[in-house]
């Protein structure tokens, strides 16, 4: 069997809209140490995703720091990462950690 090639990881950090300003300065934090790309922040469900979010774009290099430091500095709010292979479904479904409860996706976009 084939293994994908992973190009990035996305950790996207799950919030309600009370919580956006906590969600800007843990993504900041993670930022400040991390070369990762931060996204935008949204207030409402987008995508697969349950809740606003904000995409974390992690180099693969990196991820393991990363999800080290995310996994004790994420405070009351759940991060859902997965690896970025260009398999959309899989990325969302197979590729996946949660740090916290997980939460379930809307993966019917892919299909």
């Amino acid at each position: 069997m084939t293994q994908p090639s992973i190009r990035d990881f996305h950790a996207h950090l799950y919030y309600d809209p009370a919580e956006v300003e906590l969600a800007r300065k843990l993504a900041a934090d993670v930022q400040e140490r991390f070369p990762v790309a931060v996204g935008h922040f949204h207030l409402r469900p987008v995508g697969p995703h349950p809740r606003g979010s904000v995409q974390l774009t992690v180099p693969t290099g990196l991820f393991g720091d990363v999800a080290q430091f995310r996994a004790v500095n994420r405070g009351p709010l759940t991060v859902f990462a997965h690896a970025n292979t260009g398999d959309d479904l899989a990325d969302h479904a197979a590729h996946v950690i949660w740090f916290g409860p997980s939460e379930p996706l809307d993966l019917s976009i892919f299909a």
